[in-house]
């Protein structure tokens, strides 16, 4: 296909119809009119051969052809707007730019104030896209440029995504001050018939209490689980609960109604690891975020 023959807003007004899959939302997503819209879906199917969206009972729907075009879509809109973010200096006090960076909400409640004030200070213009996602789904943002940086642990990558230390960690264990085992000292009997409060997102948050227990022939009575960190101390407060968490978010969390305590079995440090993909080495943009993520860690620490 001969590129000069292409109009190439065609393909930014794709991507908001396949958002979309609605004509009058598509146009209102980047600026369009209705009828410049219904055009651009003409000229669309012209050049692809292709009805791309069809009338369903439901509302439009995308054809085959066009869901294979979605996300090598996504990548080409992305690699050409980094041609414009990387082609001068990065000034922050004049940048205006959208940064995803992937966090827990237990990561998001430690970090986001420090930074959020850093930002207001030194960038006005930079807003953030904050996404929660599991490890697996974390590694696939990288990879589909969805996600700028992420910040976890461990994740099983390949060699196109770097990594660094950001912060160390472990685990403690936390429960109100009233508890019957607040000041009784925690023994690993007493642990294993408490009722717990576990948090889970994914597979991997079995690792630093169920796996450690289970390589001891022993499993932990799990009363309540949540898939977020924030509900965490507001149910401790109210209940006999007991939580395995990381000792900064516990410090985060912690005052005159919370007990932090030692976990009862072997548990080794960890790290929090802030991710890129390489792909972004020389993005400003992404270096600078990332420098004020390095800021914020030896901050916390």
């Amino acid at each position: 296909m001969n590129l000069r023959a292409v109009d190439l807003n065609l393909l930014v007004a794709l991507d908001a119809l396949l958002t979309e899959q609605h004509v009058t939302r598509a146009a209102d997503r980047i600026g369009l009119s209705q009828p410049a819209m219904s055009n651009a879906l003409g000229r669309l199917r012209q050049v692809f051969h292709d009805e791309l969206l069809v009338r369903t009972a439901s509302g439009m729907q995308p054809t085959a052809h066009a869901e294979t075009l979605r996300e090598p879509l996504r990548l080409v809109l992305r690699q050409i707007e980094r041609v414009f973010e990387e082609s001068g200096p990065f000034e922050p006090g004049r940048a205006t730019a959208t940064l995803a960076l992937r966090l827990s909400d237990l990561l998001a409640y430690q970090i986001l104030p420090p930074l959020l004030a850093e930002i207001g200070r030194t960038a006005p213009g930079i807003s953030l896209d904050i996404l929660h996602l599991a490890p697996t789904h974390t590694v696939d943002a990288l990879e589909r440029d969805e996600v700028h940086a992420a910040i976890s642990m461990s994740l099983e990558h390949s060699g196109s995504i770097r990594f660094e230390p950001l912060l160390c960690d472990r685990m403690v264990c936390v429960m109100r001050r009233g508890h019957p085992m607040a000041n009784q000292g925690m023994t690993l009997d007493r642990f294993m018939n408490a009722g717990h409060l576990k948090v889970s997102m994914s597979p991997t948050d079995r690792r630093f209490v169920d796996d450690i227990l289970r390589q001891a022939g022993l499993s932990r009575r799990v009363s309540l689980n949540v898939p977020h960190w924030l509900l965490v101390p507001h149910v401790l407060r109210r209940t006999d609960l007991i939580s395995v968490m990381p000792a900064r978010f516990a410090g985060a969390i912690d005052g005159d109604d919370l007990v932090t305590v030692e976990v009862p079995f072997s548990s080794a440090p960890f790290e929090w690891r802030l991710y890129r993909h390489r792909r972004h080495d020389g993005n400003p943009a992404v270096n600078w975020l990332c420098e004020r993520l390095r800021q914020v860690a030896v901050e916390l620490a």
